[in-house]
Parts: structure tokens; C-alpha cells; sequence
């Protein structure tokens, strides 16, 4: 591996450079960032891989939809289709992408829609009719889209792979340099421990950097009691602390940073069998088959499948029939939450920018 990474220096090298003159026309103002007249707040990071963008979207909408009338725009990343899509009852995740048609599953009374040109998207959203346009807009994993000026953005990096120790891709897993960082307006450092030590904390926000004027939130993960993927096949939410010791989990996840969730059902005591699928895989026939054969093949009484939140809306979508297997799986749901009592701070931050704009 060492010698591998060896031949990817000058790939990064190269990659560097291309990023860092895009950045750079932008900045000079050869390559055009366009201002809209809403509060448009843009959600992402500089790494490749999960670093928590969903479920932080979800707490912004959340915190506003009641409020305001809230859109989230993304691009749709892997749906089989192009151009503007605005979600309806029609939708699937091959017509809108996975994270989106969670989104609109989960949140039916926003407006959810997805365009590769965000600028397009925007205009779009804002032409609708008075009553029915956005007044503010989320954009889903935007925070390199530079073609679009946001209000306020929120730059998010994992603190099991803080950005100030990754390289750049084909070496690391950054999108690109770490000076990109000073773009963001708050920084939310997510999948913290459930009780950050302040040494660590301090030492993140040392490593960091940050200016004076950026913000610096830690966030982590709260599971919620595990749901039935297929409801019509007659089992009940399961309360997550009482699943038994015994009880054996058939995690299958295809996300990118699923060791969070692995770790959870350790935590619990629970004997785990684990299969890994890509990021925003679309599951066939064929694994449906997998998993049921390889969860007939487990020698327990107490059994369950588990797939995460974004895993169950590209199951639910394949629909395959099979009564008596569908009413063992089980999805977890995920929320963030604040770290060192900051969630007033943040909400407050948040507010006042939309309310201000």
C-alpha cells in the first residue's frame, strides 16, 4: 500500500493544481458566483465519503420548516435521471436520488427537488407560484459548488478523519486543499464521541485553525428505535437498548462511513454479521437473495436484519416479494445532536441569518 500511494503523489500534485486554479478564478472573480435574493444556506464538506450531510440537513429543516416555507435542492447523485425533478407522491430513488427521496419521504410538507445546475434548480424554485416558492433554501452537499454564492455555509468534517490529516485525492480522500475550509462560515466537526474529552475538543479547534468570525460546532449521532422496513408484514418498532445480548444482527449497509453504525450494535452486546455494499448502491434480485440466504444460515433463535435509513428507501424502492423474509429487516433511524450544550447557540445562529436575509 505504502509504494502504491508512492505512484499517487504526482496524480495529487496534479489534481492540486487544477483545483486550487479553479478556486482561484473564482475568487478573482473570472468565474462568476451568483447571489439570490432568499437565505440560501449550503450544507457539505472537501472530503469524499459521509461525513453526516443528511442528517444535518434534516436538523436545519427541522429548525425552520415550521416557520418558513423551506426547499432543499440537491443534485441527485447516481439517480437515472437529468435536469430539474421536483419531488412528488410519483417519485422513486432511481428518479431522484436516494438521500433526496429520503428527505422528501421523511419532511412531505417541504419542497424537495434536484438538479445537477444549481443555479437552474434555484431559478426554478423561485419562479414558482408566490404562495408556493421557497423562502429559504437548503443545499444538500454544495459546499464546492462555487457557481452559486450561499448566505451562510456549514462545512462539515468527520472526527474520525479530521481534514487537517487527510491528503488530497487519489492519495487522501480530499476533494481539495485544505484552504477550502476558509470559505465556510460555521464548521461542524460530526461523529464525536457521545461525551467529547475538552483536551480533544481544544485540539480539533487548534488543529483547525479557524478565523475569528467562523463558528465551531461538534455534533454526534442519536439512533432511534428500529423500525419495520415493510410495515404491511405485521412486526413492531423495536426498542433499540432492548435488543437482547443474544440476539444476532445482519447489518447490511451500503454507505460510505457504515463503522458508526457496526459500532452501535457492539455497543449493545449483540452478536454482528456485517455486509458491505458501495455508497448508494442499488440493490437487485440477486443481493435480496444474499442476505436472505445468508440470514437462514445464521444458527440463532433471536435474529434480525438491520439496514440504515438511507439503505431502506433503495430497499423499499426493489419491493421484492417475499412475505415471510420482509417482516425480519429493520431499519435504524439517525438524528445529530449538539455536543457541549451548544444546539441554543447554533439554532440561534441559524435563525438570525434567515430571519436577517
Amino acid at each position: 500500500m505504502t509504494k502504491l500511494r508512492k505512484y499517487l503523489y504526482l496524480p495529487a500534485l496534479l489534481y492540486r493544481l487544477v483545483i486550487s486554479l479553479r478556486n482561484r478564478l473564482f475568487d478573482a472573480g473570472i468565474l462568476k458566483e451568483r447571489k439570490f435574493g432568499v437565505p440560501i444556506i449550503a450544507v457539505g464538506n472537501i472530503t469524499a465519503g459521509g461525513t453526516g450531510k443528511t442528517p444535518h440537513t434534516e436538523y436545519l429543516i427541522r429548525l425552520l420548516k415550521s416557520h418558513y416555507r423551506v426547499a432543499v435542492l440537491s443534485r441527485g447523485y447516481k439517480r437515472k435521471t437529468s435536469g430539474f425533478v421536483l419531488a412528488d407522491e410519483k417519485c422513486t430513488p432511481k428518479i431522484i436520488g436516494d438521500e433526496p427521496y429520503q428527505l422528501y419521504r421523511k419532511f412531505p410538507d417541504i419542497l424537495v427537488a434536484v438538479d445537477e445546475n444549481r443555479r437552474r434548480g434555484i431559478e426554478t424554485l423561485l419562479n414558482m407560484e408566490k404562495e408556493k416558492a421557497p423562502e429559504v433554501i437548503i443545499l444538500d452537499d454544495a459546499f464546492q459548488h462555487r457557481y452559486v454564492k450561499p448566505g451562510l455555509s456549514i462545512l462539515l468534517s468527520d472526527f474520525n478523519r479530521p481534514i487537517y490529516e487527510d491528503a488530497l485525492l487519489p492519495v487522501g480522500l480530499l476533494r481539495e486543499p485544505l484552504k477550502g475550509k476558509e470559505r465556510a462560515d460555521i464548521v461542524i466537526v460530526t461523529k464525536c464521541p457521545e461525551m467529547i474529552n475538552p483536551v480533544e475538543a481544544r485540539m480539533v479547534e487548534r488543529n483547525l485553525n479557524l478565523f475569528p468570525d467562523q463558528k465551531l460546532f461538534f455534533t454526534s449521532f442519536r439512533y432511534g428505535n428500529l423500525k419495520a422496513l415493510f410495515p404491511g408484514a405485521g412486526q413492531n418498532d423495536i426498542e433499540l437498548g432492548s435488543l437482547a445480548k443474544n440476539t444476532t444482527v445482519l447489518l447490511v449497509t451500503g454507505i460510505a462511513s457504515p463503522r458508526p453504525v457496526a459500532d452501535k450494535i457492539k455497543s449493545l452486546g449483540c452478536r454482528l454479521e456485517h455486509l458491505i455494499y458501495p455508497d448508494h448502491y442499488w440493490y437487485t434480485k440477486s443481493d435480496w437473495n444474499m442476505v436472505r440466504e445468508k440470514f437462514s444460515g445464521i444458527k440463532s433463535e433471536k435474529k434480525i436484519v438491520m439496514v440504515t435509513e438511507k439503505d431502506a428507501v433503495r430497499w423499499i424502492d426493489c419491493n421484492f416479494d417475499d412475505g415471510d423474509f420482509k417482516k425480519n429487516i429493520y431499519y435504524l433511524p439517525i438524528e445529530v445532536y449538539f455536543l457541549q450544550q451548544k444546539e441554543n447557540e447554533f439554532d440561534h445562529l441559524i435563525r438570525e441569518y434567515v430571519r436577517a436575509n
